[in-house]
């Protein structure tokens, strides 16, 4: 948006503005706030705080207070912008997903060598955990927390004994051997810092950083479901979520979800292990040593993969499930056509100890059923994708890809707050600025979101 677009919304944004900074006690601080919305949604190369302060014309390190040092609750204007959105978008699904910030330096919090699937490779970044609420039409971010690494927690580091005493971190990992030309093992040239050392590193590192000392290492899952609680106690509940398959393939964020009565249809990948739905346990004798022992299935349990395969793909059906994005190439007059696909649907009872150990699995050994739906492509020999749901048995089979299928919208957050709001061009060191400038990067989206629902051809359409 330029001037003039923000000229003709003006009094739309300070309305807007008044009731998500409503918590803030001082007028100036919420003047700032008003003023740093703007600042996001001009056009502009850059979103970082010098640049946003010169097309604003104010003293950048009023900004950078405003981020850094200023007493505004981050969490109050979260909540008010997530209830917000949530009463914008009407949502038919709530999303879990997350992106990654690549970076340059090592002092922003929590920047490190890690895997980012944005970046596709491994890089140093930042990884940030988001919720969304999301339809065909709209979608909104509610929710984000910023991923800490096993480097940026002491917790992670052995102990004497071997083991750290952070319970989820990682088992150590051997050194990654490389071979030369004859095939023999090179010396690996990085050198491990004894234990003590790398204590004192990280600690110093999180207090320049003003990392939290409650946060610590724990998986992205973990977090997805801490988000989900913080936003039930705002009074905002899933009507169903949907997740890619670096948290579907976790039986624990599976089980998690059922146990807060949250209705799921998640990715999850080929080699994860069910039972047929027709499957039941049978009594086992017992040996006369020991407890008795429980009911148990008659055969080991089965990637999905096989099981996909028993049926065949003759089994599937042609799925059209939402109509094509227009295309800037693509004529107005010209139809977009429909996305669609060949899907199987089959009930299965998922394996593994966290699901055996659940409150869904009974005395009598039966493990709960859900849905196991792949979709499979003309001429394949197997499946490109596999999903799990625990929706009703008479759920159709359209309606299942459909929701299967909203992923999408979250690509459409991450691009506009990323190359339209300044997601990622925060600069600051610190934990809290962090989480403010992608708080504000949020309500700007949402304030846009706002104008294109209201008048799809207002000004700030991206």
């Amino acid at each position: 948006m330029d001037e003039l677009d923000l000229v003709r919304v003006r009094a739309q944004l300070e309305d807007f503005a008044a009731g998500v900074f409503s918590g803030m006690r001082r007028s100036d601080q919420r003047a700032t706030g008003l003023r740093y919305l703007r600042g996001l949604m001009l056009d502009g190369r850059r979103k970082s705080m010098q640049p946003m302060a010169q097309r604003l014309g104010v003293d950048h390190q009023q900004l950078q207070q405003f981020l850094t040092s200023s007493t505004w609750d981050v969490a109050g204007v979260r909540r008010r912008t997530a209830t917000a959105a949530v009463d914008l978008v009407e949502p038919r699904v709530w999303v879990v997903d997350d992106t990654g910030f690549p970076m340059d330096g090592r002092a922003s919090a929590c920047v490190a060598r890690q895997y980012s699937g944005t970046l596709g490779k491994v890089a140093n970044c930042q990884i940030a955990v988001s919720v969304h609420a999301a339809t065909d039409t709209a979608s909104a971010v509610l929710n984000w927390r910023l991923f800490v690494p096993e480097s940026w927690d002491e917790t992670c580091v052995p102990g004497p004994d071997g083991k750290p005493e952070n319970t989820h971190a990682r088992r150590l990992r051997q050194q990654p051997v490389t071979l030369d030309q004859a095939g023999a093992k090179k010396p690996h040239a990085r050198v491990r810092l004894p234990p003590a050392e790398q204590i004192d590193q990280i600690r110093r590192r999180r207090a320049a950083s003003k990392v939290p000392d409650t946060e610590r290492y724990r998986p992205k899952w973990m977090m997805a479901l801490e988000m989900l609680d913080e936003l039930a106690e705002w009074g905002l509940r899933p009507p169903l979520l949907t997740a890619d398959a670096g948290y579907g393939q976790v039986a624990e964020f599976r089980q998690g979800l059922t146990e807060r009565g949250i209705a799921y249809i998640v990715a999850t990948t080929s080699s994860t292990t069910a039972q047929p739905g027709d499957a039941h346990p049978v009594p086992v004798p017992y040996a006369g040593v020991g407890k008795h022992p429980g009911p148990r299935y008659p055969q080991p349990a089965r990637s999905l993969k096989d099981l996909a395969l028993a049926h065949g793909a003759d089994a599937a059906r042609l799925v059209r499930w939402r109509p094509r994005q227009p295309t800037r190439d693509r004529s107005p007059d010209r139809p977009a056509g429909e996305l669609s696909g060949h899907f199987l649907a089959v009930r299965v009872r998922p394996a593994g100890r966290v699901i055996r150990r659940g409150s869904q699995c009974g005395d009598d050994g039966v493990l709960p059923e859900c849905w196991l739906l792949v979709q499979w492509p003309p001429g394949h020999d197997e499946p490109s994708d596999y999903w799990l749901s625990d929706l009703p048995t008479d759920t159709p089979l359209a309606d299942l890809v459909r929701l299967a299928k909203s992923r999408w919208r979250v690509e459409h957050d991450y691009r506009e707050l990323k190359t339209a709001l300044g997601l990622d061009h925060f600069e600051g060191r610190s934990w809290i600025g962090w989480h403010r400038h992608v708080t504000l990067a949020t309500a700007a989206q949402l304030f846009l979101t706002r104008l294109r629902t209201a008048r799809p051809k207002a000004a700030g359409r991206t």
